[in-house]
């Protein structure tokens, strides 16, 4: 449970209709089980300890107390049991009887959620033996003890107050307006329903959406555990589908028709770092729920979930050629519009050879084309220098004629060498006055260039260089647009890769391909027997690993020792602990340092959930302090994390 994971399991038990006694010790030993696996709550379908499909048999006063004493039992056997648990069972109240879903800790009941929406449709006739449950919970006695029932009850851990946990049962999510909506608002982060969803042609798509869909517009974590086999199968077949889920993503699901339980961790943090950044998700100014507390030991909760290297990019193929799709149309749209908008009749773009001016020139002749516009008025502009090397020179310019541009070259040494003499540099100093000095002339010959011939300079640099600040001030930091402003270096590869599996154009097909196997460089040192000398990654860090922790510390807010752990968890394969280590202090240091060139960033489109604009998704102080950040991971290795 540190940093806000929860081991969470949804569980299909094997039973009987009516037999309590054999359906009490299947329980019973599903709760060991689920101990085993050190979850900490755990759910079990809906009116499981008698099964669902009792129908008029509910109507029987043996089956009803037979219950009662089997919950009983139930929550004694779990007296030292860490978990929070819950069962479905019918329970006699004031003369009624309600589908209720009993909470359970340590031995105790804790109270009753009731059914709110009974459905009495197609093959469901609840209202034949159930009562809705009432519109406000209320406290009752049970067993001499007084105890919430009702709807909407909140089950408050005190050991970790963010684990908010409200339950209801099957029919209730399907409803316009299901009870998890008012418990959310009022600070339920975990939403439990105990179910009996049968199976029918095309039902298992439409329930792992429809759960998928309520943990994303709660914000919250979902765990549906649902009726299987062992029910009747007078009319009905129950499949034993179960799902977990976390704001719109399904973290585990059962395969139907073998009754098992499923296990996965529920990050709660995350979702409630979430909700303080979603201005509209507003809750209660005056709560009313009633809420209860319990106690779960505070411990280290082992992962099983999965979390991709990648977090921007698609893990299935036929997505990410989709996504890939939208993200250039995005990009060229955003270029389209402020083309036009400035009237501006040429684009003029910077062309190394390398990953993000490659992508800047397939955006800018797509946007030509959706402007039906003349692409050689896409100058594309080559400027080597001291560290230009002849594949990523040859590259730029095969791959500017293949896509219609008109190509210039600009050789900049000389102009950077009487820089230098007029500022008194010595060329063979390889500072950072060197590598700058070519980073700003190149941008000096854009800019002036988009003066010329009344265009606009696109900028090329990406996310994670933004991130990074690996961008000189005022030279290939700025432009006049930027379009790949929120593309992180990781996608923009697979970008560029889609391009080239697309195009039907041989030549240019096996340019972009090459232009991808090209060690990153900004080029600025002079090669080595003709090969690049400067690689960025052995200077800064592999990229997989920084737009890991950029993902995670803009999108979540995840302290660093907890992007450590996900790092080390995700990476075990790729990197040891000290190089993850290294690296995420390198990106803390670096990405609080240059902030200052964030904050005057050029205007660019916004793609993903992450972005840096100073104009919308990050606004921070240049000179704020990493100090927090940096102590945070000093701990690291005196903690357990």
């Amino acid at each position: 449970m540190k940093q806000g994971f929860v081991k969470v399991a949804a569980v299909t038990p094997n039973l009987q209709v009516a037999d309590v006694e054999y359906n009490t010790e299947k329980i019973c030993e599903a709760i060991d089980k689920a101990y085993e696996n050190r979850a900490k709550v755990v759910v079990f379908p809906e009116l499981c300890i008698t099964g669902y499909t009792c129908s008029d048999l509910f109507l029987q006063d043996i089956l009803l107390e037979e219950s009662k004493k089997a919950l009983l039992k139930i929550a004694k056997y779990t007296r030292d049991k860490d978990m929070l648990i819950f069962v479905g069972m019918p329970l006699m109240q004031d003369g009624k009887l309600y589908n209720v879903a009993a909470a359970l800790n340590k031995g105790d009941v804790l109270g009753f959620t009731t059914k709110t929406f009974l459905p009495n449709y197609g093959e469901f006739y609840e209202m034949r033996q159930f009562t809705p449950g009432p519109k406000e919970a209320r406290w009752i006695l049970f067993e001499g003890n007084k105890v919430p029932f009702g709807p909407q009850i909140l089950f408050e851990c005190t050991t970790m107050p963010n684990l908010v946990v409200s339950a209801e049962i099957c029919e209730d999510v399907w409803a316009p307006m299901p009870p998890s909506i008012q418990a959310a608002l009022e600070g339920a982060t975990l939403i439990v329903n105990c179910s009996a969803s049968d199976e029918t042609i095309g039902k298992s798509s439409y329930r792992r959406e429809l759960i998928k869909g309520q943990s994303a517009r709660l914000l919250a974590g979902y765990i549906y555990a649902n009726a299987g086999e062992g029910e009747s199968t007078t009319d009905l077949v129950f499949g034993g589908h179960n799902i977990i889920a976390e704001n719109g993503s399904i973290l585990r699901e059962s395969r139907r028709f073998v009754n098992r339980a499923i296990y996965s961790e529920i990050d709660i943090n995350r979702l409630v770092g979430e909700r303080r950044k979603n201005t509209t998700f507003q809750a209660n100014d005056v709560p009313g729920l009633i809420r209860v507390p319990f106690y779960l030991e505070m411990e280290k909760t082992y992962l099983t979930r999965k979390f991709s290297k990648h977090p921007f990019v698609p893990y299935n193929e036929r997505e990410k050629a989709r996504r890939c799709e939208e993200i250039l149309n995005i990009q060229a749209m955003g270029l389209k519009k402020r083309l036009a908008h400035t009237h501006a009749k040429t684009a003029v773009v910077g062309i190394s050879g390398g990953l993000d001016s490659t992508l800047a020139l397939i955006v800018t002749a797509r946007a030509f084309d959706m402007l039906k516009k003349d692409k050689k008025q896409i100058i594309a502009v080559t400027m080597p220098c001291f560290g230009t090397t002849d594949r990523t020179y040859q590259n730029a310019c095969k791959m500017s004629k293949q896509l219609g541009a008109t190509l210039i070259e600009v050789p900049i040494a000389e102009a950077v060498n009487i820089h230098f003499r007029d500022i008194g540099h010595d060329p063979k100093d390889h500072s950072v006055t060197y590598e700058n000095g070519q980073a700003r002339e190149r941008t000096q010959v854009l800019m002036d260039i988009a003066n010329k011939d009344g265009g606009m300079v696109i900028g090329t640099g990406d996310l994670s260089e933004l991130a990074l600040g690996w961008a000189t001030y005022n030279g290939d930091h700025m432009s006049m647009y930027g379009v790949n402003a929120s593309i992180p270096k990781t996608l923009v590869r697979h970008l560029v890769q889609y391009a080239a599996d697309t195009t039907v154009d041989k030549e240019l097909k096996h340019v972009l391909y090459d232009v991808l196997d090209t060690p990153v460089s900004p080029e600025l040192l002079p090669p080595k027997d003709g090969n690049i000398a400067q690689k960025t990654e052995d200077l800064v860090g592999p990229y997989e690993l920084h737009d890991f922790y950029l993902y995670y510390l803009l999108r979540f807010g995840f302290e660093p020792s907890k992007i450590f752990r996900l790092a080390k968890y995700t990476f075990e394969d790729t990197y040891d602990d000290v190089t993850i280590l290294k690296w995420l202090e390198t990106f803390c240091k670096r990405f609080f340092a240059q902030q200052f060139k964030r904050s005057c960033l050029p205007d660019g489109p916004k793609v993903g959930s992450v972005a840096l604009s100073p104009r919308g998704d990050w606004r921070m102080p240049s000179d704020a302090c990493v100090a927090v950040w940096l102590k945070d991971l000093e701990n690291i290795s005196l903690s357990d994390i």
